[in-house]
């Protein structure tokens, strides 16, 4: 059973940038005429409503867990607001890591080498990629799979990366839990937090089951969490401030 009273703070992390100003910053530094234009799009100041924030939705899946060493083979995007969820607008990219696949990776996301033998390159499909992002709040489900991997592929293409604000599903849900089921008291009866899996987490607001571990699928499920999060845990006029990392 949910409970619906309202969370209001239920992120705190005191190294977030005021993202409209740091934009500004970064759309002066970038060299790449493609990083230029998507920082120069702007961000949403931070005292902007939920009701009226645009969000972007994005998952990608990967060769492996190591932004290091491993590389994005799929990108998928689902642009969407509190009110509706734009399906007309979404995106799905095969890209080319230049790699064999690991046989473990394609047993999880079932992309093989014949699937990107032939897909462009990254940098090839990177403007349409950020043009689907400018001006819109990125939410993923764990943060450090997005927003590292990206990072990471333009620092060894372009010599520079990309930096930008995420909402993520998997922080809130693992905030709503703690607060919900943490403590000791808790504890002593037997109760603990739940799982922050994509899938458990959609169960316990009735979300439909989706097949996982595929990009654009992935993403749509990632929408309609937020969504449901926003509407039992948040008033739809909470700054996005609050949420944004």
């Amino acid at each position: 059973m949910l409970n619906k009273k309202p969370a209001t703070r239920l992120l705190t992390n005191h190294n977030t940038p005021d993202w409209p100003t740091f934009f500004a910053m970064l759309a002066d530094q970038a060299k790449d005429r493609r990083l230029q234009n998507y920082y120069s799009a702007g961000m949403v100041s931070g005292d902007t409503p939920l009701k009226e924030v645009p969000f972007v939705a994005l998952d990608f899946e990967t060769t492996g867990l190591d932004p290091k060493k491993d590389e994005i083979i799929s990108i998928g995007l689902v642009p969407f607001d509190m009110h509706r969820i734009r399906c007309r607008g979404s995106a799905q990219w095969v890209v080319n890591p230049n790699r064999p696949l690991e046989e473990e990776s394609v047993v999880i996301h079932g992309i093989t080498d014949s699937d990107v033998s032939s897909a462009p390159e990254l940098l090839r499909v990177l403007e349409e990629v950020l043009s689907a992002l400018a001006g819109k709040i990125v939410v993923v489900h764990f943060r450090q799979i997005e927003r590292e991997f990206m990072n990471s592929a333009l620092k060894a293409r372009l010599n520079e990366g990309i930096q930008f604000p995420v909402v993520d599903t998997l922080a809130i849900e693992s905030a709503v839990q703690h607060r919900e089921f943490g403590g000791l008291w808790n504890k002593l009866k037997g109760k603990k937090p739940g799982s922050v899996r994509l899938g458990r987490a959609r169960q316990r607001y009735g979300l439909p089951v989706y097949p996982p571990h595929q990009a654009l699928t992935d993403a749509l499920a990632t929408a309609e969490l937020l969504q449901a999060q926003i509407a039992y845990h948040f008033d739809p006029d909470t700054p996005i401030a609050d949420l944004w990392l």
